[in-house]
């Protein structure tokens, strides 16, 4: 059956909504905060499971499964349907499609972010803060490449997330300088997480796959530490 170009079968749907319910659950796990700023936005170890569920997939799939972890998180936690709620909808499924996709118009929403951020009076004065989206645009050159794609992945999402946020609070360019060394161990970390992530997703799948057909699935065997 497809649905809007998606094609489900009974074991996929199936392995969609249990993808989901890990995520959702690792959506529960605050990771860190970001600090310096007067608005308060969590991280959570999902953070690290969102972005590779399309590298598992694929980018329609894993951006679906995005979509069901934020909506379900949404309504179990009763939270109002503020800024950041919503931004967090659109950051993840980002990352999702970058690490998911081999195309590399991906990098186009780097750089659009980077110019809406120096269009913006505050943004020009903290000019050096958007070049951290070069990291985006330059490893689409290198996909092949997992900490690159996870990198890619990880700033894609944060690009997004800052310029909203730039263009809804107006944030002082000071916050934003201060804001420099807090972003690349937060992006770092969550990099770390999401390569960490997909060896174990990989690693699991390929043990799984010698028992039960997983053939509607991508694994990528080569970040499978267990060969079948």
């Amino acid at each position: 059956m497809k649905i809007f170009g998606l094609e489900l079968t009974s074991r996929s749907v199936a392995f969609l909504l249990i993808f989901s319910l890990i995520g959702l659950l690792l959506y529960q796990v605050n990771y860190s905060a970001i600090i310096g700023v007067k608005f308060d936005a969590k991280f959570t170890l999902f953070q690290f499971i969102g972005p590779m569920a399309a590298g598992i997939l694929g980018p329609a799939m894993g951006v679906l499964s995005v979509l069901i972890v934020s909506l379900s998180n949404f309504l179990l936690t009763g939270k109002a349907l503020e800024l950041p709620v919503i931004v967090s909808f659109f950051t993840m499924a980002a990352a999702a499609i970058y690490f998911g996709s081999k195309n590399k118009a991906t990098a186009l929403v780097a750089a659009v972010c980077m110019l809406l951020f120096w269009l913006n009076p505050i943004g020009q004065e903290a000019w050096i803060y958007a070049l951290y989206w070069l990291i985006p645009i330059g490893a689409t050159f290198y996909k092949q490449n997992i900490i690159a794609r996870s990198l890619g992945a990880t700033f894609t999402a944060h690009a997004i997330g800052s310029v909203v946020y730039l263009y809804a609070f107006s944030i002082p360019a000071a916050s934003w300088f201060s804001l420099l060394p807090v972003v690349a161990i937060e992006r770092l970390s969550f990099a770390a997480g999401i390569a960490v992530s997909y060896y174990v997703a990989n690693t699991v799948l390929q043990a799984l796959s010698t028992k039960v057909d997983l053939s509607f699935i991508n694994i990528e065997k080569k970040y499978a530490l267990v060969k079948a």
